[in-house]
């Protein structure tokens, strides 16, 4: 079966089908560098917590909870974006190789493009929570205690 390679046209359509999802890749990477540098913080401030106090009473002190549920709001945000990220890479990989062996791809790049979207949504969620999260522990400190 010889395969008729598509022409110069098609692959500029294509291409220009394909800029919204390479948009939504790059704004996926930057929110992911976002989401890994608030994780670095809250790595940094269990750690020295870790340190300054005795091992026994670092277990128990109250800030580690609230850490520990910002860290994972944090990572399940990285995770979801990564996904959503992977997804959209699928996406654009479908939508060239539809155009080279000239399939209809409109449903599946949709479905894809949506599923994508909602994965980064439910990330942009998470994010909030932990943000909210954030700010209820900045409301509950001491005076006089650093954050």
């Amino acid at each position: 079966m010889l395969i008729d390679t598509p022409t110069a046209a098609h692959l500029s359509q294509v291409i220009s089908q394909v800029t919204a999802p390479a948009f939504l890749l790059g704004a996926v990477a930057a929110f992911v560098s976002l989401l890994i540098g608030r994780m670095n913080r809250i790595v940094d401030r269990l750690q020295a917590l870790h340190a300054t106090i005795d091992d026994d009473i670092s277990r128990t002190h109250p800030d580690v909870p609230h850490l520990r549920r910002r860290a994972v709001l944090l990572n399940k945000a990285i995770v979801l974006s990564t996904i959503s990220a992977i997804v959209t890479s699928l996406l654009v990989i479908l939508a060239f190789v539809s155009a080279f062996f000239q399939f209809q791809h409109e449903y599946g790049v949709a479905l894809l493009f949506v599923i994508a979207l909602s994965f980064f949504t439910l990330s942009l969620v998470d994010l909030v929570r932990e943000a909210r999260l954030s700010l209820h522990d900045l409301s509950h400190q001491k005076p006089g205690r650093s954050p």
